[in-house]
């Protein structure tokens, strides 16, 4: 049954004129001159009223959730109304409103969990610089040996500090698109050389190898951000060499198809536990929940995040599979070059 602002307006002054009339006809000695004009008159004003009141309050807000999302003009192919379009209409809209509101509740914990962790990132530097810098006016100063001591603990402390600074900034510049991709080709052999040349101290001290996989093709070319790339393949090994043990080993290896070369970073690590692989890109997220053992590796937890969000802007996608106490495969995609 279909039902408008008019039809219903119809019945209600119907119904008024009706009562409207039989009132005039009773209390004017039965005249029916006045009772035709007084039923006239409510039929017009009625109706008027009526259709003005549900026509702005009710039915143009009911056909505006009928409108399609993609409908630009405004208006509905089918004006008609039922009282089954209405139902549903009526049950999408508190949907769409419900999950607006677990939305926004999702974000405020999210807010809520970011802003702990950030505080206490910025807390364990700034608290252990602190601490040694009291220390030496304390009197420690006076010991030469003592004060070179304190004073390098302190500047590796501020140090760690401007480190993490900087990823937030890149990553706040990341999301909202500050950071524009300067897309160029070059070779990603060469470019994985110079991120093994600058771990290389790192991974010597841990006695971490790295090195390439077997039959790795040298000559693969893509088109992407160098510096970029560069930032993420130097997270992810180092991620690699910070999560495996000693005696490990962190390997790159290419995998070219016709329009892209999909580039792995394999490790022989602890692995990762099925239940945190969907979140591990999350800004400060924890596979261990000991920060103490995350602390003392030197990562800022933001490195997974940062690499998420760079490929993103390059079209592409991070991805992980990972076997506990075998090691993580993480891999992307990048357009191959001419």
């Amino acid at each position: 049954m279909n039902v408008n602002s008019h039809s219903i307006s119809l019945a209600i002054s119907a119904l008024l004129t009706v009562a409207a009339g039989t009132v005039a006809y009773f209390f004017n000695g039965h005249s029916m001159p006045v009772t035709v004009k007084t039923a006239a008159l409510t039929l017009i004003l009625s109706y008027l009223v009526s259709w003005g009141v549900l026509e702005l309050m009710l039915f143009r807000g009911i056909r505006k959730l009928l409108v399609p999302a993609d409908n630009n003009d405004g208006n509905s192919p089918d004006q008609k109304l039922g009282f089954k379009n209405i139902k549903e209409a009526l049950i999408s809209y508190v949907d769409l409103k419900q999950l607006e509101i677990d939305q926004l509740k999702k974000m405020a914990t999210y807010r809520q969990e970011f802003l702990a962790d950030i505080s206490h990132e910025l807390k364990t530097p700034i608290f252990a610089a602190q601490g040694y810098v009291h220390t030496l006016l304390d009197g420690a100063i006076e010991d030469p040996q003592v004060k070179m001591r304190f004073l390098k603990k302190a500047a590796k402390s501020l140090d760690g500090l401007d480190i993490l600074v900087q990823d937030l900034l890149t990553l706040s510049r990341l999301e909202t698109g500050q950071i524009k991709m300067d897309v160029q080709s070059f070779s990603i052999y060469e470019l994985a050389l110079e991120v093994f040349e600058q771990l290389e101290d790192k991974s010597r001290r841990k006695n971490v190898k790295l090195g390439f996989g077997s039959g790795v093709y040298k000559d693969v070319m893509v088109n992407a951000d160098y510096h970029r790339i560069f930032q993420v393949l130097r997270n992810l090994v180092l991620n690699g060499i910070n999560y495996t043990d000693e005696d490990g080993r962190v390997v790159i290896d290419f995998v070219p198809t016709r329009d892209q070369v999909t580039i792995h970073i394999k490790d022989n690590g602890r692995g990762i536990p099925p239940e945190h692989l969907d979140r591990i890109f999350q800004r400060f997220y924890r596979v261990e929940k000991s920060r103490t053992k995350t602390t003392n590796r030197g990562g800022t937890g933001l490195g997974l995040a940062i690499v998420k969000h760079i490929l993103e802007q390059h079209g592409s996608q991070i991805r992980v599979k990972s076997t506990l106490d075998k090691g993580s495969d993480f891999y992307f995609d990048l357009p191959k070059a001419e």
